[in-house]
């Protein structure tokens, strides 16, 4: 799946079949917060964790989303919250190392 067609998928009334990651991305560019949160709460991976802490960051819970920030291994975003979303979104769609994401690994 390419950036492109998952932002396509936000149309539709569920998200597309793809990681735990993915899918609180698309709960959070549909504004439902709480949908996304719920996800990542249950998931320890440190791409949840990312999007943890870009939630917080929304939310404007500073502190709290520095601590995502510091267990996801990434630098504290400054950009809008909408531009992070969308990077998020592309470098785990784009990632071709995470071979759990099989579908929506970009194609040869």
């Amino acid at each position: 799946m390419t950036p492109d067609a998952f932002k396509h998928s936000l149309a539709k009334l569920a998200p597309p079949d793809c990681a735990p990651a993915l899918q609180a991305l698309w709960w959070a560019a549909k504004s439902d917060w709480n949908a996304a949160h719920a996800i990542v709460m249950k998931h320890d991976d440190a791409d949840c964790a990312w999007v943890h802490a870009h939630l917080h960051r929304v939310e404007g819970d500073i502190p709290n989303a520095r601590y995502w920030y510091r267990q996801a291994g990434k630098p504290i975003a400054t950009t809008e919250h909408d531009a992070e979303r969308d990077a998020i979104i592309t470098a785990l769609l784009c990632d071709p190392s995470d071979q759990e994401r099989g579908p929506f690994s970009p194609s040869p």
